[in-house]
């Protein structure tokens, strides 16, 4: 039924509002909210906000773009793999397969459609090497998909777990999915 929907999903690119919480127990580390392209290289615009700042992110096929929000002048320009953390989110549908071909629980009745599995860094590389690579501190990872009826990846949840130290879980849920969005390098204003 999930192979089945991801199969049937529409392949055209496309946006999504996106908003990503990233926390340890009760205490939020990191909110991103936005708007990124999808079913084609990842791109899009974000704020990122922690307890120390709040950032402005352009993310562009090439480079990422950040400065503190509200303010004027020089970007900072990365490589674009510095926008991956670590969920593989370019890449969702293959990440959800992957799920699939390690015991993936499939829990019926619900809409959208649920899938759960219990993952490695190591098999999260083989979906995305840079995502797997940020996550080869964990231990293990409990992984969550939410599938809607068009097979679009509507939600991802992963608790990470650690050797030593607490449990992070990532939410990155995707809305509003409308046609793609350009996406330019920021002017210094």
């Amino acid at each position: 039924m999930v192979r089945d929907r991801l199969a049937a999903a529409d392949d055209a690119p496309y946006s999504a509002a996106l908003s990503a919480v990233t926390q340890s127990g009760p205490k939020r580390l990191q909110l991103m909210e936005g708007r990124v392209n999808l079913n084609a290289p990842f791109t899009g615009r974000t704020t990122e906000t922690t307890d120390e700042y709040t950032e402005d992110v352009v993310i562009t096929r090439q480079k990422v773009y950040r400065r503190a929000s509200g303010t004027h002048g020089v970007w900072q320009e990365f490589p674009a793999s510095v926008a991956k953390g670590g969920i593989p989110a370019d890449r969702l549908p293959r990440y959800v397969r992957l799920m699939l071909g390690h015991s993936a629980s499939v829990h019926r009745g619900s809409e959208p459609l649920r899938v759960s599995a219990h993952l490695t860094p190591k098999d999260i590389e083989s979906v995305d090497r840079t995502v797997g690579r940020n996550l080869r501190p964990a231990t293990a990872i409990d992984a969550e998909a939410w599938i809607n009826d068009e097979g679009r990846v509507v939600r991802v949840r992963q608790k990470i777990h650690f050797a030593s130290g607490p449990d992070i879980e990532t939410t990155l849920t995707l809305t509003d999915f409308k046609s793609s969005v350009p996406v330019n390098a920021p002017v210094a204003s």
